[in-house]
C-alpha cells in the first residue's frame, strides 16, 4: 500500500527537481484566472498504475483542483482510453503535468511488464512471478506497488526482511 507520506516524499522530491521553485514560462504566459481541463490517455495498451501519485502531484501545487478517475490501478486499457482527468486553474496543471506523467508512465510501464510476465506462466502452474530489491533509489515503494498492480508478487523489502 502506498501511504500519503510515501507518495508525498517522492512527489515533493520530483517537483523540487523539475520546478526548482517556479515555472517561468507558465507564470509569464498564463493568467492566474485561466482555467483548464486535462485528460491523461493511454498511448498504448497498458496496465494503469499510479492514480494516487498522479493526483498528489497536482494537489501539492493547488488544493482546489478536481479529479476524475476513469480507470483504476490494475486495469488493462487500450490505446486512447482516458485514465485520469484534472480540472481547475491552468497554472498548477501546466506546472505539474510533466512530473505527474513521468511518475505514472514509469509505474504503468512496470505494471504492464509485470502483467506480461504473469500471463506468460502456464495456467495451473505453481510458479509465481516475484520482484527483487533491485529498484531505483527513492522509488522502491512506487515500483513495488506497480509490480503488484501488474499481478506479480513482492519479494522481501529490505535486507532485514525474512
Amino acid at each position: 500500500m502506498l501511504t500519503k507520506f510515501i507518495i508525498d516524499e517522492v512527489v515533493d522530491r520530483a517537483l523540487a527537481e523539475d520546478l526548482a521553485g517556479e515555472d517561468l514560462t507558465t507564470m509569464a504566459t498564463v493568467s492566474p484566472e485561466t482555467r483548464a481541463r486535462a485528460t491523461a490517455k493511454a498511448k498504448s495498451e497498458l496496465v494503469v498504475c499510479g492514480g494516487d501519485v498522479f493526483k498528489r502531484v497536482f494537489k501539492r501545487l493547488a488544493n482546489d483542483l478536481s479529479f476524475e478517475v476513469c480507470e483504476a490501478d490494475g486495469n488493462l486499457v487500450k490505446p486512447g482510453t482516458p485514465i485520469w482527468r484534472v480540472e481547475g486553474s491552468a497554472r498548477p496543471i501546466l506546472m505539474a503535468e510533466r512530473t505527474a506523467l513521468n511518475l505514472v508512465q514509469r509505474m504503468s510501464g512496470t505494471a504492464t511488464l509485470a502483467r506480461r510476465y504473469v500471463e506468460a506462466v502456464p495456467p495451473g502452474s505453481k510458479t509465481r512471478i516475484v520482484d527483487t530489491r533491485k529498484t531505483t533509489p527513492g522509488l522502491r515503494a512506487l515500483e513495488r506497488y506497480a509490480v503488484r498492480c501488474g499481478g506479480a508478487h513482492n519479494h522481501r523489502d529490505t535486507l532485514g526482511s525474512a
